[in-house]
C-alpha cells in the first residue's frame, strides 16, 4: 500500500480545484448583475463612460481579488436578494477606476447588484446590522457587501426655520410625499397600558428594558399579539428564510378579504426596524412601497399630517430623538384632531392612505403597524 501521505492527483490540483471554483463563483455573480440580459444595460453605465467590457473585465478582476468564502457569501446575499443573514464582505477601500472615473468597491457592487442608477457615498445608508456600523473609519478595509447597505430617504423640502432641525447632508428626496388632515378621531386607534399583557414575556425577558411594541392591524382589528423588542433591531416579515422576528404569515384570522389576503402576500421580506444613536430607522426589505407616518416626521404645531412613500431598498428615520424631545417640549397638544401618541409610529404595507387616495385613513389600510415606542430609553 502506498504511505498515507501519498496523491494520486499531481502538484497544484488543490490550488487549480480552488481557482476553479472561485471563477465559478465570479461568473455566477457577473450573471446576477441586475441589468443582465436587459437592452439599455449600457445605458445604466453611461455616466461613466464606460463599456460593458470594462464594467465586466473590472468587476472579474475586483471579485478575484477575494476569498473563496467571501465569494460564496456575496453569492448567497446576491441570490438571495438579502433575504438570507449574510456575513460583511471585506475589500480594500481604494477606489478603482472605471472609464474617466474613480469609484468606491461598495458603490460599484451595489450598482451591480441592486441599483444600477446610484451616483454617490451619500445616497446610502449602512444597516444596523452590518459590523462596520460601528467600525472605526480609519481601516484599510471596509464591508461591501451590497445588502449591508439601504438608499436614503429624506424630507422633500428643508424644515421650516423655527423648528431648529437642519436636514442631513446625507439625506435624498423621497420619492413622493402626501399630506392629510386626519379628522376622523376613531381613525387612531390607541392601545391603554394594560392590552400589554397578551405579550409573552419570559423571566428573563421581562429583566430586560424593551424599547418598542409592535402592533399588527388589519383595517380596524389587531391580529395576534402584541411584539415586545428588545435587541437593538427586528424583522417583521411575512416570509423570509431563516427568518427571526415578528413573523405575520403566521398570524391566523377567520374570514379575511381578498383585499387583506392580496396584501398580506406583498410584505414578502417586511421591514428592518432598527433602533439607532440617533433614532429608529426602518428599511423597506420588501418588492412593494411603505407608507409610514410619524410625530417627528410632521410638520410642528400643524393639523397637517405627512405621509412618506418609502420604495423598496430605502431607509428612513421614522422617529428621531432630539426632534421628539424638542417637540414635546413646545407642542400644544390641544391641536390635534383624534386620540394623538407622541411616540406611536404608524406604518402601512403596499397601500397608503390620504387625499392622493381612496383611504383617507390609515384603519382603511389593509395591513399597517403601529410601532409604540418606550420613551424611557
Amino acid at each position: 500500500h502506498p504511505p498515507s501521505f501519498f496523491s494520486p492527483h499531481p502538484p497544484g490540483y488543490n490550488r487549480r480545484m480552488f481557482r476553479c471554483k472561485r471563477s465559478g463563483l465570479v461568473r455566477r455573480l457577473w450573471q446576477s448583475r441586475v441589468a443582465a440580459g436587459h437592452g439599455q444595460e449600457a445605458d445604466d453605465w453611461s455616466d461613466l463612460a464606460a463599456s460593458l467590457n470594462e464594467l465586466k473585465s473590472l468587476t472579474h478582476w475586483l471579485l478575484k481579488r477575494l476569498k473563496e468564502k467571501p465569494l460564496e457569501v456575496l453569492a448567497q446575499a446576491v441570490e438571495s436578494s438579502g433575504g438570507l443573514h449574510t456575513a460583511c464582505v471585506y475589500m480594500a477601500k481604494n477606489e478603482v477606476r472605471l472609464g474617466r472615473h474613480t469609484l468606491a468597491p461598495q458603490i460599484l457592487l451595489c450598482r451591480l447588484f441592486r441599483w444600477p442608477d446610484l451616483k454617490h457615498l451619500f445616497e446610502l445608508k449602512r444597516l444596523y446590522s452590518c459590523e462596520s456600523f460601528s467600525r472605526s473609519t480609519d481601516n484599510a478595509t471596509v464591508c461591501c457587501n451590497p445588502y449591508h447597505f439601504s438608499r436614503l430617504c429624506g424630507p422633500d423640502s428643508p424644515p421650516p426655520p423655527y423648528s431648529r432641525f437642519s436636514t442631513n447632508d446625507e439625506e435624498k428626496p423621497l420619492e413622493c410625499t402626501v399630506s392629510y388632515s386626519e379628522t376622523e378621531a376613531t381613525s387612531s386607534p390607541n392601545i391603554t397600558p394594560g392590552d400589554f399583557s397578551d405579550a409573552s414575556l419570559s423571566p428573563d425577558t421581562m429583566k430586560q428594558s424593551h424599547w418598542c411594541i409592535v402592533a399588527y392591524w388589519e383595517h380596524r382589528t389587531r391580529v395576534g399579539r402584541l411584539y415586545t423588542v428588545y435587541e437593538q433591531s427586528v424583522s417583521i416579515f411575512y416570509d423570509l428564510p431563516h427568518g427571526n422576528g415578528f413573523c405575520l404569515g403566521q398570524l391566523a384570522l377567520d374570514n379575511r378579504s381578498e383585499t387583506v389576503k392580496r396584501t398580506r402576500s406583498k410584505i414578502g421580506y417586511g421591514i428592518l426596524l432598527s433602533r439607532e444613536p440617533d433614532g429608529v430607522w426602518a428599511y423597506n426589505r420588501s418588492e412593494h412601497p411603505i407608507f409610514v407616518n410619524s410625530p417627528t416626521l410632521d410638520i410642528p404645531n400643524s393639523r397637517t399630517l405627512i405621509v412618506r412613500k418609502v420604495m423598496p431598498g430605502y431607509s428612513i428615520k421614522v422617529f428621531d430623538y432630539e426632534k421628539s424631545c424638542l417637540l414635546q417640549q413646545a407642542t400644544d397638544t390641544d391641536y390635534s384632531d383624534g386620540p394623538y401618541d407622541p411616540n406611536s409610529v404608524r406604518i402601512s404595507f403596499a397601500k397608503g392612505w390620504g387625499p392622493c387616495y381612496s383611504r383617507q385613513f390609515i384603519t382603511s389600510c389593509p395591513c399597517w403597524l403601529e410601532i409604540m415606542l418606550n420613551n424611557s430609553r
